[in-house]
């Protein structure tokens, strides 16, 4: 997540490098001077939180704020600035990166709707405003520049034919934009392609009432997902050239097979991960999958329980959908598509007959997992799903 620093000042010190993953949540991440050139230090009231410091740019989260002391005792607000006058002479909070983004562009910051922390004009805002066509105004009234922005954001979908008062607006938070940026790329730059494959899953659904029979008194319930995730993950066991990465460097033989499961939870996606699926139970696959999508609906996971994993499962069958076909989640090889299991007619030595039957569909990252390994895999995959007894041998 990019984070626009809201002051101004010369970099002195940059206390976490460049790259490093699981930085908290305002952790002090560098230290700004002034434009005086007074140098801002960690000193702070011990009622004000480390992110509310000026001077002291930090993992913030939105909407935090706060003053901080420079080293001659001078309130490091006093030293940098971060307000800008209006063409009307009122006060608009902004950053120095906004201002100067507005100036360039033409814009009056007075008509801009600030989005930062305590409503702060900030880069977003500008180049938002750019987009859309806005041309330098003077704020006739408050009500004119708190306003202004939203038509500003409705031209682009009014040139697309989309007529004004027609819909509401909702703004793109941070995951619906990581999820666009991400789905983008991979479906832009990863050359992919489907394999699908039907699965009789009646012995499946015997086998599950059994085992959950057997495991009810432990509180504990298996799902078809969780006999799918399993048997993903024997099968990427036995055939381990479709459990890879493609990467400049080369391709990542993967040791263990970490399966992401995808969860829907409000406003976006999320991808839990069962790490060294190949090596639990069931029950424990059940029991770890029920408390990820639990967390992750209630957005307590960590971080390292979300980001990695080598092979994905996306499972829409409780929806009643058919079959689809997953964009793959990189850096990994390769992305499974559930579908829900219905009763259909099948043959059988040359007779029709009635079972309960599981459409799958592999997507591959062809840079790593090739048509023929893909198809392996599914080899390896179908008996598993279609006799579980053997996954528990």
């Amino acid at each position: 997540m990019e984070v626009e620093a809201v002051d101004e000042g010369e970099v002195l010190e940059i206390l976490v490098a460049e790259g490093t993953e699981g930085v908290k949540v305002n952790t002090v991440i560098a230290k700004l001077a002034g434009e005086d050139g007074a140098k801002a230090t960690a000193t702070k009231p011990a009622s004000q939180p480390a992110a509310a410091d000026k001077g002291l740019v930090s993992a913030e989260q939105p909407g935090s704020d706060g003053g901080g002391t420079s080293e001659g005792g001078k309130p490091v607000h006093d030293v940098v600035s971060t307000q800008a006058k209006t063409s009307s002479g009122d006060r608009v909070f902004s950053s120095p990166l906004a201002r100067r983004l507005a100036q360039q562009a033409g814009l009056d910051l007075g008509t801009l709707k600030g989005t930062g922390p305590h409503g702060r004009v900030v880069k977003r805002d500008v180049e938002a405003a750019a987009r859309g066509g806005a041309r330098p105004q003077i704020a006739s009234a408050p009500a004119t520049s708190a306003a202004s922005s939203e038509p500003r954001k409705a031209q682009s979908l009014a040139q697309m034919g989309i007529a004004d008062g027609s819909y509401n607006l909702i703004p793109l938070d941070g995951m619906r934009k990581a999820i666009a940026r991400r789905l983008t790329d991979s479906f832009r730059d990863v050359p992919h392609f489907p394999l699908t494959i039907d699965c009789e899953i009646d012995a499946l659904l015997a086998a599950r009432a059994r085992v959950n029979a057997m495991l009810e008194p432990r509180g504990i319930k298996v799902s078809v997902n969780d006999f799918v995730i399993k048997a993903v993950a024997m099968a990427l066991k036995a055939v381990p050239e479709a459990n890879a990465s493609y990467s400049p460097e080369g391709i990542a033989m993967h040791h263990h097979a970490d399966i992401a499961m995808a969860v829907a939870i409000e406003g976006g996606l999320i991808t839990p991960i069962i790490r060294k699926a190949e090596t639990k139970s069931l029950a424990e696959i059940a029991t770890e999958s029920k408390d990820l999508a639990k967390r992750a609906r209630e957005r307590k996971l960590k971080p390292e329980e979300f980001q990695g994993g080598t092979f994905s499962v996306s499972n829409l069958g409780m929806f009643g959908i058919k079959s689809f076909a997953s964009i793959i989640n990189e850096p990994q090889g390769a992305i499974m598509s559930v579908g829900a299991g219905e009763q259909r007619p099948v043959v059988r030595n040359g007779q029709l007959a009635i079972a309960t039957v599981m459409t799958v569909t592999l997507t591959c990252d062809h840079r790593v997992v090739d048509g023929a390994a893909g198809a392996k895999f599914l080899q390896a995959f179908k008996p598993l799903i279609e006799d579980p007894v053997t996954m528990l041998a």
